[in-house]
């Protein structure tokens, strides 16, 4: 697969991107377990409270592994033999929205970012959004967050806000941030009045 990374952005040179087969693959639970109570712990507003439990968190990600298929796809970055990322992508199976996705549960673990690995499955994910003629994908993300940076960074385009639309783990009421990209540019003429 090829990744498209700024310089500073370049992931770790053993850093292995996959994507879940779910009729091949065993997906890692107690692994996607641990790095979701860490992002957590470290303020990711994911949809979790502080102080997620491992059997809350063992708990959803049995539901994702239950629910992978045409309409839920999972990456895992992985360095040195362990998890140091995942990235879910939900295309739309309804007949009127074929063309997109929505990206969800961007997590790298709190001692492997800023390395590149969330900038790596988002590369990922483009790359097989282009391969899928997917022409635009969609997420939602605490506004102001490192995150919203971040997606900003990588072309990601502001779609608008909606106050007081969850809590941050610390139980915090927050806007949270709609935003929107073609990983095919020329599919999207939109002119983004907030810059």
């Amino acid at each position: 697969m090829s990744i498209c990374t700024r310089s500073h952005d370049d992931p770790p040179a053993d850093l292995t991107l996959r994507r879940v087969d779910p009729a091949r693959d065993t997906v890692p639970v107690d692994a996607l377990t641990t790095l979701l109570v860490d992002a957590v712990a470290h303020g990711a507003s994911v949809g979790f409270i502080a102080a997620l439990s491992a059997a809350e968190a063992t708990a959803f990600w049995h539901g994702i592994a239950k629910s992978l298929g045409p309409g839920l796809l999972l990456w895992l970055a992985e360095q040195d033999g362990r998890l140091v990322g995942t990235v879910q992508l939900a295309p739309c199976t309804k007949t009127n929205g074929r063309h997109r996705a929505d990206v969800q549960k961007l997590l790298v673990h709190s001692a492997a970012r800023g390395r590149g690995i969330a900038t790596a499955l988002l590369a990922a994910i483009d790359d097989f959004a282009r391969a899928q003629a997917l022409s635009l994908l969609v997420l939602d993300t605490e506004s102001g967050s490192p995150a919203e940076h971040l997606y900003r960074r990588l072309g990601w385009r502001h779609a608008g806000a909606v106050p007081d639309f969850a809590q941050s783990p610390g139980g915090t009421m927050h806007p949270t941030t709609l935003m929107f990209k073609s990983p095919c540019p020329w599919h999207i003429s939109v002119v983004d009045p907030c810059g």
